[in-house]
């Protein structure tokens, strides 16, 4: 009787050491990193730190990178690409869900078929867009390119079908109308599925390097990743001080995804295919 359960313990212990060992081997180029940043300036990185850290490399990065500016600039506009993805995620994916329609099988498709066309494909005519609306050089060349998203809007109708129709049915014969419905009741059940969207959404307008490069030339509309190409430009020989900076628009990230991570797991799990 005890060998199946020495058999289930050895299980369990070699894959607690194989996961120990993917983390490690995950996290070993943030550890470099994150050493590397307290070295003395003009020192080589290593994985091991040194007796003597010093935090004057982020106190320097951060006033040459002038990162204040940047930071606020990025946090605008992630927060503000983030909210209208919510929003027309929302609708959008409840329409698809809940809504019997002619063609919603076809648009669904369409809403698909735009996650494999690669936003580089479409720089061109959403320039052309933005220049001729007199946006470029503005916030507004930052949020609208992206303010729509076929994986959000994927992602909250397939958490949608997962809700029972019942609850919806109930509250119609209370009186609520759709947008009610997707307010009182949708949205707080799918709370997983929006810290998700969420947390792609934010994370990807953080670090997204290619919209301040194109649509803008404004030194004041400089984001966290713009301005980290610009400094490892000027200080591509001082490591220690580069580590700093990637640290430093690093970490903002890193907080946001372990706060929301048990959510992320939720809904990422609970939004498989359904049809």
């Amino acid at each position: 009787m005890s060998k199946p359960n020495w058999n289930l313990k050895n299980t369990n212990l070699w894959s607690l050491v194989v996961l120990v060992l993917g983390a490690f081997i995950v996290l070993l180029p943030l550890i470099v990193v994150f050493l590397t940043s307290f070295s003395p300036a003009g020192t080589t990185p290593g994985v091991l730190g040194k007796n003597n850290w010093t935090l004057a490399n982020y106190r320097e990065a951060w006033e040459r990178g002038k990162f204040l500016l940047a930071f606020a600039n990025s946090t605008l506009v992630a927060i503000a690409v983030t909210a209208f993805q919510i929003i027309t995620s929302a609708l959008a994916g409840y329409a698809l869900a809940r809504l019997k329609f002619r063609g919603r099988q076809a648009l669904l498709l369409v809403v698909l078929a735009t996650l494999v066309i690669p936003f580089q494909l479409l720089v061109i005519p959403i320039f052309l867009v933005l220049k001729w609306g007199h946006m470029i050089n503005t916030y507004w060349a930052l949020i609208l390119p992206t303010a729509v998203n076929g994986f959000g809007i994927f992602l909250l109708r397939q958490y949608f079908q997962t809700i029972p129709v019942e609850l919806e049915e109930a509250a119609a014969i209370d009186g609520a109308n759709r947008l009610q419905i997707l307010w009182r009741i949708m949205l707080p059940l799918a709370r997983p599925a929006l810290v998700t969207l969420f947390l792609f959404t934010f994370i990807g307008e953080w670090n997204d390097l290619f919209k301040p490069l194109v649509f803008t030339t404004r030194p004041e509309l400089r984001t966290v990743q713009l301005a980290l190409a610009e400094f490892q430009e000027q200080f591509t020989n001082n490591w220690p001080l580069m580590m700093a900076a990637v640290t430093i628009s690093t970490v903002p990230v890193m907080v946001l995804f372990l706060i929301g991570q048990r959510q992320f797991i939720r809904g990422i799990a609970a939004t498989g295919i359904k049809n």
